[in-house]
């Protein structure tokens, strides 16, 4: 988001340029896994989801514990990717119909980055995860969700935090307060934090 044109008083700088990014497959994949199984990976890691998932049955043969083990590095990696400048010309170039297959994966991998599916395949992802993702889409559409603009709204503590570096927030569909710098320009943080005034302007100070 970015102010439409200067105008005197405004407190937003015109220049200033934030992107929220709430809709990252990757992540929310993970966070699904993490929940859907049980799995208690260790380190700062975000709370639970708003959206409950139903307990899924892993395979008898489900390594379990090598995810467990294995998803805060997955998970680092992913959010990490989140919270980079986007290149749009790489979309565009996406949609041309004579783009050699090839360099159509390596610009795929571009947007998306590092995902589950890379390290532990997709048995996890089962079809309780496509019901669960449905639904959390239909509730993000919803009108309400975006009468509010949190950014504008705490704009005396994020034109401190876009200098300091600040491009991108990563906002995970997460109960709770929590939030964490990522990275030289991104912060994550749950949507409870980014809804409530008061708990998002002191983690976009907490960034700089």
């Amino acid at each position: 988001m970015q102010s439409m044109e200067p105008m005197p008083g405004n407190p937003w700088p015109h220049e200033m340029v934030i992107t929220v990014e709430d809709g990252a497959r990757p992540l929310l994949d993970l966070l699904w896994i993490r929940e859907a199984y049980g799995l208690q990976p260790e380190g700062d890691l975000p709370p639970l989801l708003l959206a409950t998932p139903t307990p899924a049955r892993p395979a008898p043969d489900a390594p379990l514990a090598a995810w467990a083990h294995g998803w805060p590095e997955v998970w680092r990696a992913a959010l990490g990717h989140a919270a980079l400048p986007r290149d749009p010309q790489t979309i565009q170039r996406l949609s041309t119909p004579t783009l050699d297959p090839a360099l159509r994966s390596t610009l795929l991998d571009e947007l998306f980055g590092p995902t589950w599916q890379d390290s532990f395949g997709d048995d996890a992802l089962t079809p309780d995860h496509e019901v669960w993702d449905t639904a959390r889409a239909h509730e993000r559409m919803a009108p309400d969700r975006h009468r509010s603009s949190p950014e504008h709204d705490c704009v005396d503590a994020l034109v401190p935090a876009w200098r300091a570096g600040l491009t991108t927030i990563v906002e995970l569909p997460c109960s709770g307060v929590w939030s964490q710098r990522v990275g030289d320009h991104g912060l994550a943080v749950t949507t409870e934090t980014r809804m409530d005034r008061t708990a998002y302007a002191d983690a976009l100070r907490s960034f700089s």
